[in-house]
């Protein structure tokens, strides 16, 4: 089986009523499941393979009752809070060397939350339900400590409330007769975020003590032009990580600021060729006024081209 590109819900600013399915949006990496003739491979979005990222979802008899099956669902990590972490499950998920997964595997347990499925015993069911596809999969489907089918919940409101309390991402509303569109994007899965998120270009930070401790953030225009968005200091970052940071940016330090316009950090800023990115986190972007991020906090690093970083005004 060829990876898909999965669906993906449409940002809302407010919650749907009606014949809908909530669910809370669990701040991991989207992963897709493919088993056919007695093989599991997994992918994420981008088709980049992750079977070997994953191998407690690599032996599917243990949690599912099917010949041949693709599942769409979230790989998640949780901190030491209880909480999902994007950062923790880009440990597992950003590992380039293979033979580290066993002893990372110990120290970042993860679960795969389920929430669809494409393709059952040589069928394929896009072109069913959203609820048809649910009952399928809630009778094909073996929970256990690395495999959870997520859960509904039928007031939308009440829950953004529950999430908003505990500090998390959002949830997603799904229209209970919607079919799958592979490779499609509309409103009838709709996702409802408690705060931004975006990927950013690191184009240069600024030192305390010798280390790394902001980064200068930017995304691209149509021509190809990085612009600054602002500067995140503060997030899920170990002191660890900002010492490895310092090490992994120091060999890009450029001379010309890479930004078309002009940063807030300039004076004391050292800049970088912008090959890196992010995960940030903000609770406001007036983009439309040409404003910075406010309050961004740095998540994760993640593997996505910098090009990939666009403008949202573009």
């Amino acid at each position: 089986m060829k990876p898909i590109t999965p669906f993906e819900p449409v940002t809302s600013d407010s919650i749907p009523i009606g014949d809908w399915r909530y669910e809370i949006k669990w701040d991991g990496t989207r992963i897709v499941t493919y088993h056919s003739d007695a093989k599991t491979r997994l992918f994420n979005r981008k088709h980049h393979e992750r079977t070997y990222h994953y191998p407690e979802l690599t032996n599917i008899t243990q949690y599912c009752k099917a010949d041949s099956v693709i599942f769409d669902g979230e790989v998640i990590a949780l901190a030491e809070d209880g909480r999902p972490s994007f950062h923790e499950v880009m440990r597992r998920d950003m590992i380039k060397r293979i033979e580290r997964v066993k002893d990372t595997r110990e120290k970042v347990p993860i679960t795969y939350m389920v929430f669809d499925i494409l393709f059952y015993n040589g069928d394929w069911l896009i072109n069913r339900s959203l609820s048809e596809r649910l009952d399928i999969l809630g009778n094909i489907v073996i929970p256990n400590e690395n495999v959870q089918l997520v859960s509904a919940h039928t007031d939308g409101n009440a829950l953004f409330k529950v999430i908003q309390q505990q500090g998390m991402e959002g949830i997603i509303c799904k229209q209970l007769n919607s079919t799958y569109t592979l490779n499609g994007k509309d409103e009838r899965w709709r996702k409802v975020k408690n705060y931004g998120d975006i990927i950013a270009v690191i184009g240069g930070f600024t030192l305390r003590g010798g280390v790394v401790n902001a980064l200068l953030l930017g995304q691209y225009d149509a021509d190809g032009k990085l612009w600054y968005i602002g500067h995140a200091g503060t997030g899920k970052l170990t002191k660890a990580d900002w010492r490895n940071l310092t090490d992994v940016l120091r060999p890009d330090v450029i001379n010309e600021k890479p930004f078309t316009n002009k940063p807030d950090r300039n004076n004391d800023a050292f800049w970088v060729k912008p090959h890196h990115t992010v995960k940030v986190q903000y609770s406001e972007w007036r983009w439309k006024e040409r404003r910075s991020l406010r309050q961004p906090s740095i998540q994760a690093f993640i593997d996505v081209p910098a090009v990939e970083c666009k403008l949202p005004w573009i």
